[in-house]
């Protein structure tokens, strides 16, 4: 993947995972990261996972509330969240809000 994405370039690469009823695009990976797209559906599943290697998420639709080791916060649209090697994250989807 290219250093510089489009808006819809990262649209026509999102991926849809129907166990958790979310979408989601890798935009960019390296040795010890990756950022990934989210958009999360109503009545989808974020289960508590961890990877070893650091994760960065940013919310485009979707509320949830997520959990990234011992922090609890509500994220919607524009939200953003890291989670370090080995830490746990995941959430509730709360609903569509876009």
């Amino acid at each position: 993947m290219s250093n510089i994405i489009s808006l819809s370039e990262a649209e026509a690469a999102t991926e849809f995972s129907p166990d958790m009823r979310v979408w989601h695009t890798v935009l960019a990976t390296g040795a010890h990261q990756e950022l990934i797209w989210a958009k999360f559906e109503p009545d989808g599943n974020y289960p508590l996972h961890s990877h070893p290697y650091e994760q960065t998420s940013v919310v485009i639709q979707g509320r949830m509330r997520l959990t990234v080791g011992d922090e609890v916060r509500e994220v919607g649209p524009g939200d953003m969240w890291v989670a370090p090697p080995g830490v746990p994250h995941g959430g509730e989807i709360l609903g569509d809000d876009q």
